[in-house]
């Protein structure tokens, strides 16, 4: 599958990045990440259907995968490494899978897909603004620290 979008105004933001830390970079980026994607998963998690287990309460924002989840994301993302990820979705459940895309013994009752669809504008206007505002935030962390040693 691909997918075309245009993204302004983040060469602007790497430069400002790199007045940071690298460890004070990734938190912003990790904190806008999570902050920008929360109203995805929120979204999954309306869509997701009822009696499915915990599928719905599954459903979140994380930096980590489960070791499955890990391995198959490594294998495909072998030769590709980013300073960031986050990752919004249901846990390593099998109704998860099973409910987006269907089997044999059942439709599938997508709820991931569609909730994409929904929100990914909004999620890169977020994004966007998470991140100008969180770099702010720890550009005038850092000056004070430095204003004070």
């Amino acid at each position: 599958m691909s997918m075309d979008m245009e993204l302004e105004g983040f060469s602007e933001l790497e430069d400002a990045l790199d007045d940071l830390s690298r460890a004070a970079g990734k938190g912003v980026l990790w904190r806008s990440l999570k902050k920008a994607a929360q109203p995805l998963a929120d979204l999954m998690a309306d869509a997701a259907p009822r009696g499915q287990g915990d599928l719905q309460e599954s459903i979140a924002v994380s930096s980590k995968l489960s070791k499955r989840q890990a391995a198959e994301h490594r294998a495909l993302f072998r030769d590709q490494r980013a300073a960031v990820e986050m990752f919004v979705g249901a846990g390593p459940l099998p109704q998860a899978t099973q409910s987006e895309f269907g089997n044999e013994h059942q439709a599938p009752q997508p709820f991931a897909r569609p909730a994409w669809d929904q929100d990914q504008q909004a999620l890169l206007e977020r994004l966007g603004g998470h991140l100008w505002a969180e770099f702010e935030k720890s550009l005038a962390r850092a000056q004070r620290k430095a204003a004070k040693g």
